[in-house]
């Protein structure tokens, strides 16, 4: 079987797939303490974050949740969070209510833009994780995860339903990883997953179509822009671009061979993805071609938050990162 954890990880923590079988639950008592508060959170490995209105939300390895209200001058960690297992997925409907998603099949919601969380779903028999959350509004959400797993939820999370997938062509059974969630401007939802595939939903995730891009190898994450422009990109540099809403796909050739592992979309024709060894690829045309700006010290960066007419910000193995190469 697959790895049971997200291969992209970027920390220590997370550094290498675990192959073989899927995880060993962990003894429950264990998993349901809340997050420690602690001085070095600010260090903790950071896997995804999101904008909460003025807000900037981070989340990572076990159960950190950090906030930022100066638009990532200064951090701080949140008061409440009912579990220390990592999280790796985080979407906000507004300036207030929120989603994370982790191991252990866990969904967190806060109705304070992150400041206090609630536990609204786990699956402690089994970790199965979570990758990815998207919400579409206060209601309507979808969450992905190990071996094809796909949740729907209608009523602010609190029921989930799966969502069993046909599988992929070619294959007889559904069980690819679904690894991250973009949504695109004409409402579609895409999952960035393995075997060169990215996944589409055009009815908020009730019925998903295949689109191979001809990629052979995992896909981290996408990013979806205006006039039909998809982009994907993960192992090893790996980066694809679609400009016909994912009919067609061809490869964007870069130097870097260090894993995509986010994006962000920081203007009108404007946007950037992260990863591995430092990694930054910016581009201005819309995703046609893009200009590597490495940082120098090689951080592991996992997310990242366009941020208006400022630096992007960027998170790391070792917590949120000034904007400096």
């Amino acid at each position: 079987m697959r790895a049971a954890f997200r291969a992209m990880a970027i920390t220590a923590a997370l550094a290498a797939a675990w192959p073989g079988q899927a995880a060993e639950p962990a003894p429950t008592p264990v998993q349901l303490r809340p997050a420690t508060r602690s001085a070095h959170a600010q260090q903790a490995p950071i896997l995804a974050a999101a904008w909460a209105g003025a807000r900037a939300v981070a989340v990572g390895a076990h159960g950190t949740v950090l906030l930022s209200d100066d638009r990532g001058a200064s951090w701080r960690q949140a008061s409440m969070v009912p579990t220390q297992l990592t999280l790796t997925g985080l979407s906000f409907a507004n300036e207030r209510e929120g989603w994370a998603v982790g191991h252990g099949g866990v969904v967190l919601h806060t109705q304070d833009g992150g400041e206090r969380w609630q536990l609204q779903r786990s699956e402690l028999s089994r970790d199965r994780p979570l990758f990815a959350v998207h919400f579409f509004d206060r209601e309507r959400g979808v969450a992905v995860g190990l071996w094809s797993l796909v949740l729907l939820t209608r009523d602010g999370g609190r029921h989930w339903q799966t969502q069993e997938l046909a599988p992929p062509p070619g294959y007889q059974r559904a069980d690819l990883n679904l690894f991250g969630l973009f949504a695109g401007p004409e409402g579609g939802l895409y999952a960035a997953a393995e075997k060169g595939y990215v996944l589409h939903s055009a009815d908020g995730g009730q019925s998903w179509d295949y689109l191979s891009t001809g990629y052979r190898g995992s896909f981290w994450s996408g990013l979806a822009l205006p006039d039909g422009v998809l982009l994907v990109g993960g192992l090893r540099g790996a980066l694809y671009r679609s400009g016909d809403n994912g009919r067609s796909w061809s490869r964007i050739e870069q130097a870097s061979k260090a894993a995509i592992t986010a994006w962000a979309q920081t203007g009108e024709r404007s946007c950037i993805a992260v990863g591995q060894d430092g990694l930054q690829l910016l581009s201005v045309d819309n995703g046609a071609s893009f200009r590597a700006a490495p940082r120098q010290d090689r951080a592991r960066l996992a997310a990242v938050l366009a941020n208006e007419d400022r630096p992007a910000l960027l998170f790391s193995g070792q917590g949120p990162l000034t904007s400096q190469p």
